[in-house]
């Protein structure tokens, strides 16, 4: 449910953009996606700091989109926020030796240390590449194309995720058996 109510900001936009153009789609993805948070705030009671980058990317981004008239800003916020995901995780692992997804998932999730390290490399891998995938079509591309990449592209992040669940689903560890009449 949590990955359709994130395609919901991207698919308002997309028909906004298809509809009125850039800076309508720009503004309907801002509105969108303070919906979208409030709603997850309802529902969780707090936004991950993710949640809160993006707002935040969407809002800045998009304000100077629509002040300045100028649609590159909209379009490069992808990258920045997925090169800036790189950058956070990998200065973490490898300049603190800290590991963002076992400290954000570590409690729902048991995985051996090994698991985590090879999950963090694999964000890591998978926000360089779009970034520079959404930086390449955004520089070299129309704004038609990069709007259609945005929609079809989030293939992608489908894909992505797909594949950690079986990744994780090979490394979770179960939770100890208790016997039967043994404190809990």
């Amino acid at each position: 449910m949590k990955l359709l109510l994130d395609f919901i900001p991207l698919l308002l936009f997309f028909g906004a953009y298809k509809l009125w153009g850039i800076y309508a789609g720009t503004a309907v993805l801002m509105g969108a996606t303070c919906v979208q948070m409030a709603v997850i705030y309802a529902i969780d009671k707090k936004l991950s700091t993710m949640h809160k980058a993006t707002l935040g990317l969407i809002l800045i981004f998009g304000a100077l989109t629509l002040v300045l008239q100028d649609e590159r800003f909209i379009k490069w916020k992808p990258t920045v926020l997925y090169a800036a995901m790189a950058l956070a995780l990998a200065v973490a692992l490898w300049g603190y030796g800290k590991n963002f997804l076992k400290a954000m998932l570590g409690a729902q999730i048991a995985l051996p240390e090994f698991a985590w390290y090879r999950l963090s490399i694999a964000w890591i891998v998978y926000c360089v590449f779009m970034a520079v995938l959404n930086g390449y079509v955004a520089a070299y591309f129309s704004t038609d194309a990069w709007a259609e990449f945005k929609l079809w592209g989030y293939v992608f992040p489908l894909a992505f995720i797909v594949a950690q669940g079986f990744y994780v689903a090979r490394h979770i560890s179960e939770p100890p058996a208790t016997s039967p009449g043994a404190p809990e």
